[in-house]
């Protein structure tokens, strides 16, 4: 079938892929410094203070099924446009192995819905291979890092604490919000145990930062993204502000196919799909920047195939893809008894945890796994949403009150609504989210015999978890144990043991995925340099997850948002002397 492309006339300074954290902060800078700039997002516009778009305050009832998914994956007012399955556009597993690929196609991606846990990577995280011999080391440490940490912290807003705890760096923070009930039991039992339960850092203004965001009156929906901008989505802080400049043109609907270069091997711009009129069109640029996340960009880059690049762009070194990992996770749930049948008063606080507990073994090295894990926690009595009322059918009659005979099982009409007011608010459940150690043989790959519904390639997935991720995994367990043990709670369902991992997820569930388009000093062995700048393609840039050698035991973005800020600026001096 033949086809035309669609050429724009206009060539432009830069063009950036994405606009979640990485294309965001990149869009913010460079606008600033003066470029020219094209924005390609392959989802519509979005601005949750939009009536027609907005989720936040809706009740259950407005929805067909009280907010339960119909068409987003963690129920309909949840701020996503996307999920791990996306209607045609598919991808595919190889060697029995299973990846699940969550994409968010919206202006700002993933950063509409997420927890807004803003962990900094610390000195030992950028340095792990020495410590345990496992992995590589970043060509980059802490100190090259933390002006541009120091630099997010006062731009987008974090609550916190100074705690001096070795490799958990302090920033500059807002105040934090104080610990519900649940989270004071939890603070209580790890104290038992040495945790340090401290208080959490999220990206929500608990006090104004600059006059365009409001700070957060605690209705605890930040997953469905602030109307007041009072949480953090690159939409809202990076991506809109920069729109507002008339050297920012912003592309909706645009699925990029590949990057396009000239006979020289330099990057001209790229070729993409309008998901509304299905035609192809190409947007020419001096400089271009992948921030499609980590996935995303390395299908791009190895779509991006010529006489001159047979392996795809920028992949000389045969690592687009490779080292692909996720975070770890394991969960636990549990009813604490002294909380039953509790006072009814608000608590609902941020739209996340309160309190949290970072690392707390980096000195040991005999655990029998490598890397470490924090703790989330959630429970308390936020409004009541979707579901069957938090499992009830497995609740009554397994407890009872003090002096009370054992409730049988089952019930409806006012018995059943008894036993919802006797459990509600005494559920508290706690995560781990861990490191996993990169592993070459865990990757992405053009599938030779798949396309998407525009017609282009799709990625294949494989990837396995080793023992060190499934020891962590059952630490964890044992860990959770541990703590509702000391707080008095009663675990639901039995613990996970060997025959299911203990519990740990799939890969690709945590959706922290980075590592396909890692940086090093070595262009045989790493796609960027130590400012996200391609070997083989001095004009082409990759901002976000992939450029990470390793993962950490903390979630990414405030990482990729520092890394982006730090590349924009190297981008812009670089440009400034013509050496690009």
């Amino acid at each position: 079938m033949s086809f035309q492309i669609k050429e724009a006339s206009k060539v432009y300074d830069v063009l950036i892929v994405g606009s979640g954290a990485g294309g965001g902060m990149a869009t913010k800078i460079l606008s600033e410094a003066g470029f020219n700039i094209a924005v390609l997002e392959a989802g519509p516009n979005f601005d949750p203070a939009n009536p027609e778009q907005q989720t936040q305050f809706k009740w259950p009832y407005e929805s067909p099924r009280r907010g339960a998914s119909t068409t987003r994956a963690f129920g309909d007012f949840d701020m996503a446009y996307g999920g791990w399955e996306l209607d045609g556009e598919p991808y595919t597993h190889k060697n029995g192995t299973k990846f699940d690929w969550f994409r968010s196609r919206m202006l700002g991606g993933r950063t509409n819905h997420w927890g807004r846990i803003s962990l900094r990577f610390g000195p030992l995280d950028y340095k792990r291979k020495d410590f345990d011999g496992k992995g590589d080391n970043w060509p980059i440490g802490y100190e090259d890092v933390r002006p541009y940490y120091d630099k997010v912290d006062k731009l987008v807003g974090v609550f916190g604490t100074k705690e001096n705890i070795p490799n958990e760096p302090d920033g500059y923070f807002l105040p934090p919000p104080k610990p519900r009930l649940h989270e004071l039991y939890l603070q209580k039992a790890g104290g038992k145990m040495g945790l340090p339960v401290i208080p959490s850092r999220l990206s929500i203004l608990t006090k104004r930062v600059d006059n365009r965001r409001g700070a957060c009156f605690y209705c605890s929906q930040c997953s469905r993204s602030c109307s007041i901008y009072g949480d953090f989505s690159s939409s809202s802080v990076l991506v809109k502000p920069a729109l507002e400049y008339d050297n920012v043109d912003l592309y909706v609907n645009a699925m990029v196919r590949e990057v396009l270069t000239d006979d020289s091997g330099k990057a001209t711009g790229v070729s993409y799909v309008n998901k509304e009129d299905l035609q192809e069109y190409t947007v020419k640029a001096k400089v271009v920047i992948l921030a499609a996340s980590a996935c995303g960009s390395a299908r791009i880059l190895l779509n991006s195939k010529s006489e001159r690049f047979p392996e795809g762009l920028a992949n000389s070194s045969g690592v687009v893809g490779r080292y692909l990992h996720d975070s770890t996770g394991a969960s636990r749930s549990a009813i604490i008894p002294e909380l039953m049948d509790r006072k009814r008063y608000n608590e609902d606080g941020v739209g996340g945890m309160h309190m949290y507990v970072p690392w707390w073994l980096n000195d040991k090295k005999n655990l029998g796994f490598s890397r470490g894990y924090h703790i989330e926690f959630w429970g308390g009595m936020g409004m009541p949403s979707y579901g069957a009322g938090m499992g009830i059918q497995n609740l009554n009659g397994r407890f009872q009150r003090k002096g009370e005979n054992k409730k049988k099982a089952g019930g409806y009409g006012v018995g059943l609504k008894e036993d919802v007011y006797k459990y509600y608010g005494a559920m508290v459940g706690m995560a781990g989210r861990g490191e996993s150690i990169p592993q070459k043989d865990n990757y992405c790959e053009i599938d030779p015999n798949v396309v998407d519904k525009f017609g282009i390639p799709v990625l294949r997935f494989n990837y396995n978890w080793t023992d060190d991720e499934r020891k962590q995994a059952k630490h964890m367990q044992d860990t959770f144990e541990e703590l509702f043990h000391n707080m008095g709670a009663t675990p639901l369902g039995d613990k996970p043991g060997e025959e299911s991992d203990h519990g740990l997820e799939a890969p690709g569930r945590i959706i922290h995925e980075v590592g396909t388009t890692r940086m090093g000093d070595d262009p045989k062995t790493s796609v960027l340099n130590k400012y996200n700048q391609a070997h083989d393609v001095p004009n082409l840039f990759v901002m976000d997850g992939g450029a990470f050698v390793s993962q950490a035991d903390k979630n990414p973005t405030w990482t990729i948002l520092a890394l982006a800020w730090r590349a924009s600026e190297y981008l812009t001096q670089e440009m400034k002397k013509m050496n690009i």
